[in-house]
């Protein structure tokens, strides 16, 4: 018989791999058509919810998190909540600058601007 070793690899089926794959492809198209849509402010928090959720796949499936011991688990959460942080701390940053004007605001074509007098 063979023998189980405390640290058993968890075999994903490849249907989950093409479903995740899918779903990241799919976070990629988002995030390129809502890079062409003015939201003004909101452009970034768009940005940083998929970017979030894509990286999420990636660390639970394809990095075998989903599978991981607890103590692996745990270190992923705390990594999750450092992310957290950082992405608030970010965004109240962002929040307090002032700002500038979106592309749709601009008046003057842009190669006007580039013309010296």
């Amino acid at each position: 018989m063979a023998e189980h070793s405390e640290h058993a690899e968890h075999i994903v089926s490849p249907k989950v791999y093409a479903a995740i794959l899918l779903a990241l492809l799919v976070g990629t198209v988002l995030t390129v058509e809502a890079a062409k849509v003015d939201l003004g402010r909101l452009n970034i928090v768009v940005a940083l919810t998929i970017a979030t959720i894509k990286m999420s796949l990636v660390i639970l499936f394809f990095m075998h998190g989903k599978y991981s011991s607890k103590r692996t688990q745990l270190v992923i959460v705390a990594g999750f909540f450092w992310l957290a942080i950082m992405l608030g701390l970010t965004l109240q940053d962002y929040s307090t600058r002032h700002a500038e004007p979106s592309r749709s605001q601009l008046t003057e074509p842009t190669s006007s601007l580039f013309i010296r007098s």
